[in-house]
């Protein structure tokens, strides 16, 4: 095995963009791994993974061989009838392919196929030199990362994120020749910009981390969170507080900084009285600060930043970061004052002149179709209907004011603080906020059945609208997120455990819809149908319509919300086959389908499970291909076969078994009893013929399948479990 050194590859930068970092960092790895994997150069990866600074991508690899292994050849040649002559002399043939090979054609070797005996040249080369390689391999990984829109500087014709300044190319202790982007490779890197603005001069790759952390340099993303995660909860503790560190703006700050150091900073307690939602964003997605918070969670007058460098004086850099948040907390504070000098309801008399969608009216008109549904949604529920109405009438008022105009991620947030400040009710103040819930994915559902209600009933118009007024998602378009608003409507309905209709849910947001400004005047084909059907008089093509639409549009509604499912329940391990057994049924509750999901995942761990899922599959295909009307009961005079009066009797007592189970919606016991039946309709199968030549004997062997099948499908498609 050939000789294996360390690998370190450093390209040097001008600052990365920090969302694009880790992204770069490892392409970059895994370009470089991949050039030398395809090129049969042994790696040994160990616990090697991307590292990077905002000036700096690099790969460390504890074990590249110094040689690729030797490169062995075949070249197939001719068949022996066409390389020879009667004389057993070499014809052309074989001659051009001696002289392409290089050799005399004596030297060839033979082999055979399914086709004869033939020539073939077999060669061994020696491997080349991996510092060979790595010039073409470093050029590919490079070409190959993600940067839609390179940079160009000077009056080169390359590209990159960012200009570059210096590469570091070394196999064990021996520099690589190379040069891309204009760099030449050698051994010098580089330190911190203002803590060690110098070169640092690496022997051999394994000093690398260590050399640049005595550099003031921590090029390991890894270590430079765990060093920021510490020093914040030193500092929020220190101040009495908590830290709140989110993923996002600690990701961020990891990759802003080489040499992260905390800075404790602090600002004037007359801002705590604006929602702290504001003043935790302002802190988090405009200046990357961490803030403290109390032991109950509430926003304290600390914050923490970090600084990109040691300082002698903390307190001059502190108090520039508290320089730099102070205005936007007072803008936040002035349009909080404004804000509740106006008052919440007050604020709904501007969403009249806001155009929600051009077909769809204002979103005045969208709020009065939420109230509407809300109120018609919350009895189901046990909400309040008043209480709902109220929350769904007060829910988009803040959209008018100032705080959510400068913030728009606080609409609901800023609603729920107006709401209280006006003397609503603290159900209908939560609500308002929990109505957008979940916010993104994976956020959790609204937590009070009002806010569920008003999460409900925000979803379905806005479905049931962006459909109306043609707006169904095609491709990566989606500009109504409807897609989003399909799985959290579906989420709210199966996670609260609400046993609602889902297809009556949509017919009366699709009504309400209806109503909008731009479907006063309904389709020609629609509104004919709606005249012939008062007349008596059907409309072929269409199904029933209802207010001015079809029902086919609800289906297809119901299917979209259905669709989004499958990736919800595939999250969760559910396989596919469960998902398309329960959704063949199409249940009308969302809560329903999911008790359903649950009951087929326990039916399919018995051992009965697949014997019966095959059986019911059989059973579906002959009764599909009855040619003659099937009988609603079975004639117990018609039994001829022993077997078939056995799974007869059987077929009744599961049915009367299951009954109040199936009724109860208490799905696992259901197929538990039908899992029972196993041993009589496998007798069945293999003593009876179900196509008799007797056509009263056939019938009554299919009205038997039927019976049978009905039940066994009766909690899903079961047969989708068969294999």
């Amino acid at each position: 095995m050939s000789t294996m050194l360390p690998l370190l590859i450093e390209l040097g930068t001008e600052e990365l963009p920090v969302k694009a970092l880790p992204g770069l960092s490892q392409a970059f790895f895994d370009g470089v791994v991949d050039g030398l994997t395809k090129r049969g150069v042994a790696v040994e990866k160990g616990e090697a993974k991307p590292l990077s600074t905002p000036r700096r991508l690099a790969v460390l690899l504890p074990g590249v061989a110094v040689e690729q292994p030797e490169q062995k050849g075949e070249v197939l040649g001719p068949y022996l009838n066409i390389a020879l002559d009667a004389d057993g002399q070499p014809t052309k043939a074989l001659q051009g392919f001696a002289a392409k090979a290089g050799i005399d054609w004596t030297a060839l070797e033979r082999t055979s196929d399914a086709k004869g005996e033939r020539f073939v040249h077999r060669s061994v080369t020696p491997g080349a030199r991996t510092a060979s390689l790595l010039p073409e391999i470093l050029a590919e990984a490079l070409a190959g990362m993600p940067i839609p829109k390179p940079m160009r500087w000077g009056s080169h014709s390359y590209g990159f994120a960012r200009p570059v300044h210096w590469l570091v190319l070394l196999h064990g202790k021996d520099v690589v020749d190379a040069e891309v982007l204009g760099l030449k490779s050698d051994r010098m890197s580089r330190g911190h910009r203002f803590m060690h603005d110098k070169t640092v001069w690496l022997s051999q790759p394994d000093d690398y981390v260590s050399s640049l952390q005595a550099a003031c340099v921590l090029v390991d993303p890894d270590a430079r969170r765990a060093r920021i995660v510490e020093a914040v909860n030193a500092e929020a503790a220190s101040a009495g507080g908590q830290a709140r560190i989110t993923d996002d703006n600690l990701e961020q700050v990891v990759n802003l900084v080489e040499w992260p150091a905390p800075v404790l900073c602090s600002f004037e307690r007359e801002f705590l009285a604006v929602p702290q939602e504001a003043l935790i964003e302002t802190m988090e997605i405009n200046q990357k600060f961490f803030p403290v918070l109390d032991a109950s969670g509430k926003l304290t007058e600390k914050f923490i930043g970090i600084a990109n460098i040691e300082s002698k004086n903390v307190a001059e850099v502190a108090k520039g970061y508290e320089r730099v948040i102070r205005p936007r907390f007072a803008d936040a504070k002035f349009f909080f004052d404004e804000d509740l000098k106006q008052g919440l309801e007050s604020m709904g008399d501007g969403l009249k002149t806001v155009t929600y969608q051009a077909k769809l009216g204002s979103v005045a008109d969208k709020v009065q179709r939420v109230v509407a549904l809300a109120g018609a949604i919350a009895p189901q529920v046990g909400a309040d209907p008043v209480l709902a109405k109220r929350a769904a009438l007060l829910a988009k008022n803040d959209l008018q004011s100032r705080m959510v105009n400068e913030f728009p991620e606080l609409q609901g947030i800023a609603g729920r603080h107006y709401a209280v400040t006006g003397g609503e009710s603290p159900e209908v103040a939560l609500a308002i906020d929990e109505a957008y819930q979940p916010r993104f994915g994976g956020d959790d559902i609204a937590l009070s059945a009002l806010g569920k209600v008003l999460a409900i009933a925000e979803r379905l118009d806005t479905l049931a609208g962006g459909f109306a007024a043609g707006l169904k998602p095609t491709g990566n378009k989606d500009p109504f997120a409807l897609r989003r608003n399909a799985l959290g409507l579906a989420r709210t309905i199966i996670e609260s455990g609400f046993d609602l209709d889902l297809r009556a849910l949509l017919k009366d947001a699709r009504t309400e819809v209806t109503h909008a400004a731009g479907f006063t005047a309904l389709d020609k084909k629609v509104a004919a149908a709606n005249k012939a059907r008062e007349q008596g008089v059907p409309i072929e093509g269409l199904q029933t319509v209802d207010g001015g639409f079809s029902m086919k549009e609800v289906d297809e509604l119901y299917d979209f919300i259905l669709d989004r499912l499958r990736g919800y329940y595939a999250d969760k391990g559910v396989p596919a086959t469960h998902f398309n057994a329960v959704a063949e049924l199409k249940p009308a509750s969302l809560y329903d389908f999911d008790r359903r999901i649950d009951a087929i995942g326990t039916f399919a761990a018995l051992p009965e499970a697949e014997a019966l899922a095959a059986a019911n599959k059989r059973i579906r295909n002959i009764l599909r291909k009855a040619d003659s009307e099937i009988p609603g009961m079975v004639d117990p005079s018609l039994l001829a076969e022993p077997a078939e009066s056995e799974l007869a009797e059987a077929v009744e007592a599961a049915i009367d078994d299951s009954n109040a189970s199936l009724h109860q919606k208490d799905y696992v016991s259901v197929l538990a009893r039908l899992a029972r039946l196993r041993p009589q309709v496998d007798a069945f199968f293999d003593a009876v013929m179900v196509n008799a030549e007797d056509l009263k004997l056939r019938a009554n062997r299919l009205a038997l399948l039927k019976r049978l099948g009905d039940r066994l499908g009766s909690v899903a498609a079961i047969e989708h479990l068969s294999s």
